[in-house]
């Protein structure tokens, strides 16, 4: 009973510091990412035409509101990304095995090994590779994730335009004048919301249009299927 207490006590020890130490490092991880935004919202202040600018520019906040705004967009589709890669990549080797395995166990079965349920598994497992195909085509996981993949790299070209301003929509470092430089700015940021926008709207309706164009083509399917019948 002691050692058995002991245990106990030594996995609730275990698990506190663990999650501690994964709390922590998600603040740390957060901290990280909000200062390196600052730091990207604060960029076009060193960039300015004139070495006067000020360091606590009105206009950092809303550069910055608009960057996290971006990354939280890339975060959202590198998930989608990960997750519709990651159930292809395990759906597609699932139905490889099953479909691989399903010989040997025939050739398997005629040995007469003298086990009943063996019998049944050269049965099984090319239902269930069926099955696990079926999903695959039904579902697209690889297109999902190419599509999310896509996004996530015109969102971050185009936060690099905006952070540099290497294009006219986003360049305001230029201007001599304090004035029109900050119009400038706060156009900038107008244009990189609206084309963050746009990108994030067109995939979509690129994934609604998808889903539509599957949909009808299974009803086309069931329809023909009962004509046949």
């Amino acid at each position: 009973m002691p050692n058995q207490q002991n245990l106990v006590i030594w996995e609730a020890v275990f698990v506190s510091i663990w999650l501690f130490l994964f709390l922590l490092n998600q603040q740390l991880l957060n901290n990280f990412n909000q200062s390196d935004l600052t730091k990207k919202a604060e960029l076009y202040n060193y960039l300015s035409a004139n070495n006067n600018f000020s360091a606590k520019n009105p206009l950092t906040p809303a550069r910055e509101k608009a960057l996290q705004y971006s990354q939280e967009l890339i975060k959202d589709y590198k998930k989608v990304r990960g997750s519709s890669r990651n159930i292809y990549y395990t759906l597609q080797l699932a139905t490889v095995i099953f479909s691989g395995i399903t010989p040997i166990l025939v050739l398997v079965d005629k040995l007469d090994i003298g086990i009943a349920w063996f019998k049944w598994l050269p049965v099984i497992f090319p239902a269930v590779a069926s099955i696990v195909a079926s999903v695959v085509t039904s579902f697209p996981f690889q297109e999902n994730s190419v599509a999310a993949n896509t996004t996530v790299e015109l969102l971050e070209a185009e936060e690099e335009k905006f952070v540099l301003g290497i294009t006219e929509p986003y360049r305001c470092y230029d201007v001599d004048d304090e004035t029109q430089r900050q119009q400038k700015a706060k156009q900038a940021i107008e244009n990189f919301i609206i084309q963050v926008n746009n990108i994030h709207l067109n995939q979509v309706q690129q994934l609604s249009n998808a889903s539509s164009s599957e949909s009808k083509k299974e009803a086309v399917q069931s329809v023909e299927s009962k004509l046949e019948s």
